[in-house]
């Protein structure tokens, strides 16, 4: 079956209303409506090519969306390239050698996804052994030269998910889903919708439970792959959680905006003292106590709280209570560029009310998953949340996403994770 839908019309022409072309040529695989001259009414995902703006030569090869402020997704600068399988297989099979690579050939499996949880290595063990990370991403749309498809991987089951109508009619799920059958071994694939009030389906195989098992560093995780947030689980916070772990030994640790407890896991296999956990969704709250008890962790030592953070943080402050880890993961406050200068003031807000309860020489960690917020810009929140809450601080570590999120150079919108690690004096 075609990995791209196939079309039965020409593709449709669009030219430049600005010199673009330095720049899509560098990579950057993105041209805003306003960038050219006029958008014809052809259905979503229909293929198209791009000329610049004075002599009508091509520079690209893509696709169309007349109703997204994203109007053209550049697939290849490359004249010789048609926009077939063979083109998607090769750009498949290059994103495949990456996460062999980064994840010792996670695809070679003796057993099923479940017997790797229960037959998995000591939790302590970091040594990135064979198969000790089973959760992670294997597209990255445009970061792997697919745009608008995303495919995660969970033990034995992958997720698609694309990226609006337009993706949905450029690739063909049931396609990608039987290579990857085939590819990697998995059992089931499921399609997520980005509208999510569209129903997630399985479109290959047999997908037994929604919970499905994972490694990440010898954790024990599970991913809601039907329901869950995003495509079930946040694996680009993979290292920053790895790095939580080796800091927060014998310590207190503050989870907020916790979800289903990946940096309370990451805390409480590091040898936390006590790790507590606050997230508003007590669903979520709730896989985050079993998530600490499939990692044989001490009950005594995890509190999980249904509770608004900012209403936790202001009652804690009143109680007196501090923590020497603290992580502040919360959801994108700038879903848009309108919403920015609100958004700013909410993370100030936020970072600062966190900065008050972290005891003399702890450590903070803040972030950010919007991508309209600048790196700079979101230093700049931090340095003034501190300031907000009388205290000083030094970067020890300022992450972006992990290798398996790969970003095109040329498209700073694309890197839009932001991890800041602070020490807190």
């Amino acid at each position: 079956m075609s990995l791209i839908r196939p079309v039965d019309r020409p593709p449709v022409h669009l030219r430049l209303a600005r010199d673009l072309s330095r720049s899509i040529r560098r990579g950057h695989p993105w041209v805003y409506a306003e960038s050219l001259r006029e958008i014809p009414k052809v259905p979503a995902g229909s293929r198209a090519v791009l000329l610049d703006y004075k002599h009508n030569r091509e520079i690209a090869k893509g696709y169309v969306d007349p109703n997204s402020p994203i109007a053209f997704r550049a697939c290849t600068s490359d004249e010789k390239d048609r926009l077939d399988d063979r083109w998607a297989r090769r750009q498949f099979d290059r994103a495949y050698r990456l996460r062999k690579a980064l994840f010792r050939n996670p695809f070679s499996r003796d057993g099923s996804a479940r017997d790797q949880i229960e037959g998995a290595a000591p939790v302590d063990d970091l040594a990135g052994r064979p198969n000790l990370t089973t959760g992670f991403r294997l597209f990255h749309g445009e970061g792997d030269g697919l745009p608008g498809l995303v495919v995660d991987v969970y033990g034995d089951v992958a997720v698609i998910k694309l990226d609006g109508p337009a993706a949905t009619t450029f690739w063909q799920a049931e396609g990608i889903a039987e290579w990857l059958m085939q590819a990697t071994r998995v059992k089931a694939v499921v399609q997520r919708e980005r509208d999510r009030g569209k129903e997630a389906r399985v479109i290959a195989g047999e997908l037994t439970e929604a919970a499905v098992p994972f490694l990440e560093y010898g954790l024990k995780f599970t991913s809601d792959v039907l329901h869950g947030q995003k495509t079930g689980f946040f694996l680009d916070q993979r290292e920053n959680r790895a790095l939580i772990r080796k800091l927060s030994y014998n310590r207190r640790v503050l989870n907020l905006f916790s979800y289903t407890g990946g940096f309370s896991i990451a805390a409480g296999v590091g040898g936390a003292q006590h790790v507590t956990s606050v997230d508003v969704a007590e669903p979520a709250i709730e896989v985050a106590r079993q998530h600490w008890e499939l990692n044989e962790l001490p009950a005594s030592q995890h509190e999980a709280i249904s509770a608004d953070v900012f209403d936790f943080l202001a009652e804690a402050k009143k109680s007196g209570h501090r923590w020497e880890v603290m992580v502040v993961d919360p959801p994108s406050f700038a879903p848009s560029q309108e919403s920015l200068t609100r958004a700013i003031a909410s993370y100030e807000r936020l970072f600062g009310m966190a900065a008050e309860l972290v005891s003399a020489s702890g450590l903070l960690a803040v972030a950010s998953c919007s991508s309209h917020l600048r790196d700079q810009q979101f230093l700049e929140i931090c340095e003034e949340s501190l300031s907000a809450a009388r205290r000083r601080g030094r970067i020890l570590t300022f992450n972006g996403p992990p290798a398996d999120h790969p970003a095109p150079l040329a498209l700073r919108e694309f890197r839009y994770l932001k991890f800041a690690l602070m020490q807190l004096d």
